[in-house]
């Protein structure tokens, strides 16, 4: 039988709910029970909880270490500038949650009611969720395998009380593992609008980021683009550009012409990113004249506010039709 996209054996296979590919699948008790294909009823619950949500966004990168949670959290407080916009931040790296540092919550809790998980509030228009809220000590491990995992995302999607929302951008970790098929399934029924996929200008990022590319492929996940990260330095005095990652095979542009997947711009390094990220503070109010800041407001602004999540719906379904 043919494997389905994501390595699945399907419901009618010997294998189904017991096959190493299935370990996280919101699926594997009904499929090893025989029951089919029955979804998990958390799908429709999620959907429902989803109605509110206007905009879904994953940030993904097959490379660990290209700036997924920074960008996360600066698209995030990019369109949160508008205080008629309600923004929530979903940071669904199990084992690494280093949101609640970049956006300067280390220490908060979530609070139950009865309509469920509040987030914790950056501003007020601003929310962020994280299992970095629920740890006793940010040095604390999170050591648990796949279905663990899936659980703490299913409470995350099902769970949180988001409101009425207008982006809910997602962090993932990296790689195309448990927590990304998790995401994508719990979400299949609410829809996702698409992913921006980080790099590196290096070839051994790009590797890795190709990857994610065939995954979003594979699961059916709209790509809205691809933005390469540390895309050199300009010198604060000197102004002179280096290459610090060499771009040997063309970096992100190349790679996204031979795909044919949209650029949506390049951010250089900066060393205040790093120290804003330490500090909990956003870098846009840290270094507001920046090359890197001005990157980032013309992808926010230009691309991923005005024409990727609301102008090219149409191309997003022809995309899913060709793949």
């Amino acid at each position: 039988m043919e494997e389905a996209p994501h390595g699945c054996p399907g419901a009618d296979s010997a294998q189904a709910g017991r096959g190493a590919s299935c370990q996280g699948c919101p699926n594997q008790r009904l499929c090893a029970s025989g029951a089919g294909a029955a979804p998990d009823p958390a799908v429709e619950e999620i959907r429902e909880k989803m109605k509110t949500v206007r905009h879904k966004l994953l940030v993904l990168s097959g490379k660990g270490g290209v700036g997924k949670s920074t960008f996360s959290a600066h698209l995030a407080h990019g369109l949160a500038e508008d205080g008629d916009t309600q923004v929530a931040l979903l940071d669904i790296d199990i084992c690494g949650p280093s949101i609640p540092k970049i956006m300067g919550l280390e220490g908060e809790q979530v609070h139950q009611s009865g309509s469920g998980w509040s987030p914790v509030y950056v501003d007020d228009n601003l929310g962020v969720m994280s299992v970095g809220f629920l740890l006793s000590s940010p040095d604390d491990a999170v050591i648990w395998r796949g279905p663990k995992k899936n659980g703490m995302i299913k409470q995350f999607l099902r769970d949180v009380d988001w409101g009425d929302v207008d982006y809910l951008i997602i962090d993932t970790p990296p790689g195309t593992s448990d927590e990304h098929l998790s995401v994508v399934q719990y979400l299949a029924a609410a829809h996702i609008d698409g992913a921006v996929i980080l790099t590196t200008p290096q070839e051994v990022a790009l590797q890795d980021v190709r990857k994610e590319i065939s995954f979003c492929h594979k699961v059916k996940l709209p790509i809205i683009g691809v933005v390469e990260n540390m895309s050199g330095f300009i010198c604060p005095k000197c102004k002179k550009e280096s290459q610090i990652f060499p771009p040997t095979t063309g970096g992100a542009e190349a790679m996204c012409q031979d795909l044919k997947i949209p650029l949506l711009g390049k951010v250089p390094l900066d060393p205040h990113i790093g120290k804003s990220c330490d500090k909990g503070q956003s870098f846009f109010v840290e270094a507001p004249d920046s090359p890197a800041t001005a990157a980032y407001r013309s992808i926010i602004q230009s691309n991923t506010r005005d024409k990727l999540i609301l102008g090219h719906s149409s191309w997003k379904k022809s995309y899913i039709q060709d793949i």
